[in-house]
């Protein structure tokens, strides 16, 4: 399934690394590539390599994210699901990983984490990009009062020691090939979005996680940004936030991915969907964490602008 996207007249041209004060922080840098927001004439096609639902006969499913964005001749993943399952799929939708310069991961989750061994096995020369406390110990409180380890397994955290050389620590926004950007650590601006679970630090459940090493992709089109974004926990709305102070106020077109609102609050849904309108966001395609219900609740509430988001689909962006 591909999304073919119109272009139109892009006029974004950042300069340079600036700083200015903003709510909450005492500054934010902007981004400053020269190749963000120009014609570079090219496409950026993404693919959903692993995702809690599959669409079209073949292709295997597991709760978990993966994407592949093939980035005119270069390539990166985003995320690696759970296990090595999205090399199945990569194969069945004649995807080579080999050439991929980057992977990224969104957070430490297990779920977007735990495909990195086989990740980087096929694609050796990599770059990898994380935030330090994605390997950080990570634990979540089950209702049944119970505690699992969610965290980054050891085969995961060896790969990424092994290739201490080619790690990139994302703090701070960091541009990971020509105009393709990680906003690093993502400020907490608003008082009605939270982590979206019981996540910690600890077993005993005593050091609740603020999950500071999420993180988003993003880059510009000449409709608008792209956001991708793994889990959301630092707040769908606190990240699109982050992304336009960084993009000195650009539309956003397009979001894709997990939102983490299946137990967001009835407050925080309608502040949530208000945030959607205000932007005049064109394109949805919410999946993995984002929830049954708030899946329902957002294809009702912004009719056509919806699309799936499972193992599979594609969409194309020129810029």
């Amino acid at each position: 399934m591909v999304h073919n996207l119109d272009p139109v007249v892009n006029s974004f041209r950042p300069k340079k690394w600036i700083t200015t004060p903003s709510l909450g922080q005492s500054c934010v840098p902007r981004v400053a590539s020269s190749k963000l927001g120009a014609d570079m004439g090219e496409t950026v096609v993404i693919t959903i390599l692993v995702e809690n639902t599959v669409h079209a006969r073949g292709l295997l499913a597991e709760h978990g994210l993966s994407f592949h964005l093939q980035v005119g001749q270069r390539s990166l993943l985003f995320d690696t699901g759970q296990s090595d399952l999205f090399l199945h799929n990569a194969l069945k939708l004649r995807l080579s990983l080999a050439g991929a310069e980057a992977i990224v991961l969104s957070h430490g989750h297990n779920d977007h984490t735990g495909g990195l061994k086989a990740a980087h096995q096929a694609a050796p020369q990599a770059r990898l990009f994380l935030h330090r406390a994605a390997l950080a110990q990570k634990f979540v409180g089950d209702p049944d009062g119970t505690t699992r380890s969610i965290g980054m397994d050891e085969a995961s955290a060896e790969t990424i020691q092994k290739a201490a050389k080619a790690v990139v620590r994302t703090r701070k926004p960091t541009e990971v090939l020509d105009g393709i950007f990680v906003t690093g650590e993502i400020p907490r601006q608003n008082t009605f979005e939270d982590t979206g679970g019981p996540f910690f630090l600890d077993a005993a459940c005593a050091q609740p996680d603020p999950l500071l090493d999420d993180q988003a992709l993003f880059f510009d089109t000449p409709d608008g940004l792209v956001v991708l974004l793994g889990c959301g926990h630092a707040g769908v709305v606190n990240t699109l936030d982050y992304v336009q102070r960084l993009t000195d106020g650009r539309p956003i077109h397009s979001i894709l991915g997990g939102l983490h609102l299946r137990a967001a609050s009835p407050e925080r849904m309608e502040k949530t969907v208000a945030a959607f309108r205000r932007w005049d966001i064109q394109q949805f395609a919410p999946g993995h964490c984002t929830g049954l219900l708030t899946l329902a609740e957002l294809w009702t509430a912004f009719p056509g602008r919806c699309s799936p988001c499972a193992v599979g689909t594609s969409w194309v962006f020129p810029r």
